[in-house]
């Protein structure tokens, strides 16, 4: 391992329950019942990606104009939920995993599909852990597209089989393995059986454990 590539919603903090929020407020105003198990295929995936699953659920059809004017709806919702943000909420043991990984020699990089994914690095005060950062402006295909994460391994001149990727999403460990990278898991082994690791926080991860991995 050179390199680690960490992803930001529900693995460094759990703004993914902001998106959740805006998410379920846009489909209730669409007629559409949006649960925490509809969610799960939302998590990772880019926006007008989940638009259209939630319209799918929905048996809805809108126009291109009409979903990007909802997507920014959606949008707006949730940069008021960041916007409120404290540092205290990123997830315990992130910082101290970050600084033994970079005075270990490895590299690490922030690859997010978000678009405002530098508005919560800056709400946590954690920018600077990061030699590189991947967000959804830098990208023109989501998870489970490998793009993200080969865009950050070049920002970090590391082979991506040296990568390690931690990620809470199936289309985010789907990105990793097809990226050539091996991937940890946070969240429920069921839904992230491809990973080559599954654990349920960032805080029960060190260098040893990636570094053997």
């Amino acid at each position: 391992m050179t390199a680690c590539i960490f992803d930001l919603d529900g693995v460094i903090v759990d703004t993914a329950r902001y998106h959740f929020l805006a998410w379920q407020k846009l489909a209730k105003e669409l007629g559409v019942e949006l649960t925490r198990h509809h969610n799960e295929r939302l998590k990772g995936v880019g926006r007008m990606e989940s638009l259209n699953i939630i319209l799918e659920l929905g048996g809805l059809q809108r126009s291109d104009g009409e979903k990007e004017s909802l997507a920014t709806r959606k949008n707006a919702w949730f940069v008021e939920f960041i916007e409120a943000m404290k540092k205290e909420e990123i997830f315990g043991g992130a910082t101290a995993l970050f600084s033994e990984l970079k005075a270990n020699g490895v590299k690490v990089a922030l690859a997010s599909s978000s678009k405002n994914a530098q508005t919560v690095l800056k709400k946590l005060e954690i920018g600077s852990y990061f030699e590189a950062i991947v967000d959804g402006t830098m990208i023109e295909r989501s998870k489970p597209d490998p793009e993200i994460f080969l865009k950050a391994a070049t920002m970090l001149h590391a082979s991506p089989k040296e990568c390690i990727v931690v990620e809470d999403a199936e289309a985010g460990v789907e990105a990793a393995i097809c990226a050539g990278m091996k991937c940890v898991g946070i969240g429920k082994k069921e839904q992230l059986n491809k990973a080559n690791l599954v654990v349920d926080q960032i805080g029960q991860l060190n260098y040893q454990i990636l570094n053997n991995l």
